[in-house]
């Protein structure tokens, strides 16, 4: 459920019709994207637009409950990982771990996708939307 201030007209869009456990994922430059998933394209260049920077913002707008992230990103992209925890952890939201294969897969089930600009292995999640109320 849409929350406050996003201004990408596609996003936006894309979070006004979710509901309770639909999935949004966000996603570095070099994730496969299926064909039969919303591709919203935001990558300008590498590093822009930046994974976290992205994440901030949709989850300033959207209630999310659960996220899903690749295993492999705590071994290799540490820092990054670090950082998407510190952000979940003030906003009480559960946290599962799958292998990067399956979460390719559990890609196709989301509403959307969400690529950035990010080059950060590994720099993906799959946002589950919660209720506001």
């Amino acid at each position: 459920m849409k929350k406050n201030k996003l201004i990408n007209s596609e996003i936006s869009y894309v979070i006004s019709k979710m509901g309770h456990t639909d999935s949004l994922v966000i996603c570095d430059a070099g994730l496969p994207i299926p064909n039969d998933v919303k591709r919203i394209d935001l990558a300008l260049e590498k590093g822009i637009p930046s994974f976290i920077d992205t994440f901030k913002v949709v989850l300033d707008e959207l209630k999310v409950e659960a996220v899903i992230m690749a295993s492999e990103m705590k071994e290799i992209s540490p820092k990054l990982h670090d950082e998407i925890i510190e952000i979940l952890s003030k906003e009480n939201i559960k946290i599962e771990y799958v292998k990067h294969a399956e979460f390719k897969k559990e890609t196709k089930k989301s509403m959307a996708i969400i690529r950035t600009g990010e080059y950060t292995p590994y720099a993906n999640i799959i946002l589950k939307s919660g209720v506001v109320f």
